[in-house]
């Protein structure tokens, strides 16, 4: 049965830049070595947590990219605009408002502090029971 994770942050270091939670994550799939999808909002979102992954942690290296390149299969993160076709992978990380589509064994979704994304995250939450997926909450 596939999974969906629904990470809610409320610690501050994640509430002040919630892309770090992102990158956490992703450290966390590609020491497990599993190849991951981040669906980012905007190319704009893509751009930023393709420098945070560089930056935010000076001991880790996360191979990633922005989606696009010939060599995106061999690439462990990789962080998809909208618009930008990629194939399926076992693990997504997803920052946008609808639920993520395709084929894969886990969804992460990190959902920001404020009312308005909580609200949008009931509506993912409710469209992933719908589809079958088991369902948890993680409080960060």
């Amino acid at each position: 049965m596939p999974r969906a994770d629904f990470y809610l942050i409320a610690k501050p270091r994640f509430a002040a830049e919630p892309l770090r939670l992102v990158c956490e994550l992703a450290r966390r799939a590609y020491a497990a070595r599993q190849p991951t999808l981040i669906l980012a909002r905007d190319l704009e979102q893509a751009e930023a947590l393709d420098e945070l992954l560089w930056a935010f942690d000076e001991d880790a290296f996360i191979p990633h990219q922005i989606a696009g390149d010939d060599d995106d299969a061999g690439t462990a993160v990789l962080i998809v605009p909208p618009g930008v076709a990629t194939p399926d992978r076992p693990l997504l990380i997803n920052l946008r408002d609808d639920c993520a589509t395709g084929t894969c064994e886990r969804v992460l979704e990190v959902v920001a502090a404020d009312a308005a994304a909580r609200e949008g995250s009931r509506a993912r939450w409710r469209g992933y029971q719908q589809r079958g997926f088991e369902v948890a909450k993680h409080d960060m």
